[in-house]
């Protein structure tokens, strides 16, 4: 998140770390704008932040033109931010996943293809794969998100932009732990799958969510379990480049 408050930190550890592949998480909810408030004023409310009413701020993109071309503005601005860092850019993602808004996805694919990101999120996440490892049932929201991130997969193929077979993340968002990251190692499916995690040291910072586990994310993406059990499913690891380029082997 190229606004976010701890950028500037983030970007020069990222330069210590040639290996890390580093994304852009498109923020368009729950964060501050990259561009002045003047020039967005219909997509933020009277403290200067995105309006946090997903739906109505998603209306207004698809309905209204000048609401639409406040929004491409804010991407394109979100985009040359990163490349201002001089950062490799790996991915393209957005926070809560808003690009399977269609107007969204269309500008970020528009933008992807510019900046040359090799791929972007389609969080399509395989529920029987999770009833397997926890025996958890996906409800009403996810089965509807599933039928959007399938379409928007779709659309990013058809767009010639990469995007992964699939994604794990969002049922257990803030609750990666060991026993479900081993679990998902043991029924990995084939293809490029994306698992996304949420780590910190702690849980008290600005900006943290309610019941996330940070600590224990951490703990288990750090485990040295967890590592012997990549090593021995011969799984191959890495950014979406990495995956981009093996999949054209």
């Amino acid at each position: 998140m190229v606004g976010a408050p701890g950028t500037a930190r983030a970007v020069e550890l990222a330069r210590r770390l040639p290996r890390l592949a580093v994304g852009l998480h498109l923020a368009l909810v729950d964060a501050e704008p990259v561009l002045p408030l003047s020039a967005v004023p219909d997509l933020v409310d009277k403290q200067g932040r995105f309006r946090a009413n997903m739906a109505l701020s998603g209306a207004a993109m698809f309905f209204l033109p000048h609401v639409r071309k406040q929004m491409r503005a804010e991407i394109r601005a979100q985009f040359e931010a990163f490349r201002a860092t001089g950062l490799t850019l790996d991915h393209v993602a957005a926070h809560k996943h808003f690009h399977l808004h269609p107007s969204i996805l269309l500008a970020v694919i528009e933008l992807a293809k510019e900046f040359g990101a090799p791929a972007v999120r389609a969080p399509v996440e395989p529920q029987g794969i999770l009833r397997r490892i926890d025996g958890a049932r996906s409800g009403l929201t996810a089965s509807a998100l599933a039928a959007l991130a399938r379409v928007q997969r779709a659309r990013l193929r058809r767009a010639g932009v990469a995007t992964p077979d699939q994604v794990f993340g969002l049922a257990w968002s803030g609750a990666m732990t060991s026993s479900r990251l081993s679990g998902l190692m043991a029924h990995l499916p084939e293809g490029v799958t994306e698992i996304y995690t949420h780590p910190a040291t702690s849980s008290d910072f600005v900006g943290a969510a309610p019941g996330y586990r940070y600590r224990e994310e951490l703990d288990a993406l750090t485990s040295l379990e967890l590592r012997r059990q990549i090593a021995a499913a011969g799984v191959a690891s890495g950014g979406f480049a990495d995956a981009v380029n093996l999949s054209r082997q």
